[in-house]
């Protein structure tokens, strides 16, 4: 179908959101239930508006405009993503899924194309995880992975509680998160985030599942002692916890699937007690991020680390306990869709790739309830998370077009 897509609308559209919490090194700083997060919420607001989307805000803050489709008994068709950002983010994660759902209804409505189901487009509220954890809260409470009343009340690291925030910046919505969990499909378009399209020169990743992911707290006590106290007989936090910290990366490049493929390990927060540059800490405490595309494997690292802590525990008389913070199973993604997504790219002559995400999304939430899947298109050396992350206008409008194309086979044309 003959779709009047705009690649040069969508370009302008991520530059007028990328304008709202611009960084000097040209990134985007607009962390979720900030005045920011707000602005933008309002820009897309009023984009929708304009081609007669009806809106929808639930307890949660997520967004949806709908556009109806024949059969009102059809369950809607939905595409979505989210539009906070990293501290230090760019301007195309999560935002990209967004503005190309928006771009697929815009041109629907241009072509007064009637679909058989509804059409729908989400904005997932706090996807990044960056001041209020853990991520994904938005699409992780909507399809009732999270208890609403205790994601309302999360605090960020200054106190400040995730509900009295979406409350302050106005987008405190009545709608039920739980209607979510009635949509017929959902699509997402996002970055890979890493290097594999653009180093095979490939334009889309057809995305079939999702990695399983494990994070930890890590707390070493030991005491407080002088800088200038002898070396014997220290009860050494930081020293425990640097031996465990290097820890992560062994038992990361060392567990590996039956393929060989290795898992994935990061530590990416790290806090010290109590935090002067003569004193011995007397606690640090950090996190930890496993990842592997088996899930043998992945509990496997987690065990190993625990026995990491005993031992390290042990041999420098410190206090060393790993706690389960968050857990996220392997999650296959629909075959229809997946097929849909597929399909697409060969009718259009798109180069492209089946691959898994190594990544969390608010599709993976999703896809553990609903039909879902995701598109990737590629991101200049896998950098993302970043404010150097980027793409072309080329790759955008790739995923643009099989977005469309996948969208339309799956809600049906009347």
């Amino acid at each position: 179908m003959n779709l009047p897509l705009s690649a040069d609308r969508l370009w302008a559209d991520l530059m007028a959101m990328a304008a709202i919490g611009g960084t000097p090194k040209g990134g985007c700083n607009r962390q979720t239930l900030t005045d920011l997060d707000g602005q933008g919420r309002a820009l897309l607001t009023e984009w929708c508006a304009a081609i007669g989307l009806t809106p929808g805000l639930d307890r949660l803050g997520n967004m949806t405009f709908t556009r109806p489709g024949r059969d009102p008994s059809k369950k809607p068709v939905a595409i979505g993503s989210h539009l906070d950002t990293q501290p230090t983010g760019g301007k195309y994660d999560g935002v990209l899924g967004v503005l190309t759902g928006l771009e697929v209804l815009r041109a629907v409505h241009e072509a007064g194309i009637e679909t058989e189901a509804p059409l729908m487009l989400i904005n997932w509220t706090n996807e990044e995880g960056a001041r209020f954890s853990p991520p994904m809260m938005g699409s992780g409470a909507a399809m009732g992975f999270f208890e609403e009343a205790a994601t309302l009340a999360q605090a960020d690291h200054e106190g400040l509680r995730f509900g009295d925030e979406l409350t302050r910046i106005g987008w405190a919505g009545g709608d039920d998160p739980a209607a979510l969990q009635n949509l017929g499909a959902y699509f997402e378009v996002h970055i890979e985030q890493g290097p594999v399209l653009e180093r095979e020169g490939l334009s889309i990743g057809v995305v079939t599942h999702a990695l399983a992911q494990a994070w930890f707290d890590v707390t070493v006590t030991g005491d407080d002692a002088h800088g200038g106290s002898a070396m014997a007989g220290r009860r050494d936090a930081m020293m425990g916890a640097a031996e465990l910290v290097l820890a992560v990366e062994r038992i990361a490049l060392t567990t590996l699937a039956p393929s060989g493929e290795p898992g994935r390990g990061t530590v990416g927060r790290l806090t010290v007690t109590p935090d002067s540059r003569n004193v011995v800490p007397s606690k640090i405490w950090f996190s930890v991020d496993f990842r592997h595309s088996d899930e043998a494997a992945l509990a496997a690292m987690g065990e190993a680390l625990r026995a990491e802590a005993l031992a390290v525990g042990a041999r420098r008389r410190v206090a060393a306990e790993v706690d389960t913070f968050w857990l996220c199973p392997m999650t296959p993604f629909d075959p229809a869709l997946v097929g849909h997504v597929r399909d697409a790219a060969r009718r259009l002559a798109i180069p492209h790739k089946e691959m898994p995400t190594a990544i969390g999304h608010d599709a993976v939430y999703v896809a553990r309830r609903l039909p879902a899947t995701m598109i990737f298109v590629p991101c200049h050396g896998g950098i993302s998370h970043n404010e150097a992350e980027s793409i072309t206008q080329d790759w955008a409008e790739a995923g643009l077009r099989v977005l469309a194309d996948a969208v339309l086979a799956a809600a049906k044309v009347a």
